[in-house]
């Protein structure tokens, strides 16, 4: 059983994602807060009862306490609870903050019950989830690099070998293990372990953050994988 935590200011639309994911069996609302500072206070609580959560739903704007700052006072304290930001096409600097602070990717708000329980057991799975349109969004201020200024990208990123890129950049585009090990016709265990090398290489968390460094150098990444 999934154990999820719903964090929307909206009474209304709390009450509809809490029945969308409970006509699932697999998926459990074990509590709901109404704005950031209740939620680290719930989320403690269930930490201290036992009943720790797996994964939240943590809207952006709320009131007294955004969720972008729960999510960072969240992860800091339990970072094994994942985050899933629940989101809109205008809130795309939140995204950006929320992911750096170990949110584990995003969805919008009138996203299908059955993408949005797929997106949970996902993201408890340990995969990131990225939502249509919106990492692009974010990224469309991101300088373009000029294809023979490799001062500007990231040493370590040309540090990384061919293979190391491919993976990377299916990374970027949200595939999960077992689709890259099928696309680049590798074991998933390989596939793990070109991913670990990756984090450690581009001194990043996790493969969210990896996916935002590969997509603000995504021109020369492309030019360059394989």
């Amino acid at each position: 059983m999934i154990q999820v935590v719903l964090v929307e200011d909206q009474e209304i639309v709390r009450r509809g994602l809490k029945t969308l994911l409970e006509t699932k069996p697999d998926l459990k609302v074990v509590g709901e807060a109404g704005n950031g500072q209740e939620a680290v206070e719930l989320v403690e609580t269930l930490h201290a009862n036992e009943l720790a959560p797996d994964v939240i739903l943590m809207d952006i704007r709320m009131p007294i306490m955004d969720g972008v700052t729960a999510t960072q006072q969240i992860c800091q304290k339990f970072p094994g609870t994942k985050i899933m930001v629940l989101t809109t096409f205008d809130d795309t600097q939140y995204i950006a903050e929320a992911l750096r602070f170990g949110a584990k990717g995003y969805l919008l708000k009138d996203t299908a019950s059955e993408e949005l329980a797929e997106a949970v057991r996902s993201i408890h799975r340990g995969y990131t989830q990225f939502g249509p349109g919106i990492l692009e969004k974010m990224i469309v201020g991101v300088p373009s690099e000029e294809p023979n200024q490799l001062a500007e990208i990231p040493p370590s990123l040309t540090e990384l070998t061919p293979r190391e890129r491919q993976v990377l950049l299916m990374i970027a585009k949200g595939a999960s293990n077992r689709e890259i090990a099928q696309a680049l016709f590798l074991s998933e265990g390989t596939v793990r372990n070109h991913i670990s090398h990756i984090l450690t290489r581009l001194e990043v968390r996790d493969r969210t953050q990896a996916a935002i460094v590969a997509n603000s150098c995504l021109s020369w990444l492309e030019s360059n994988a394989g």
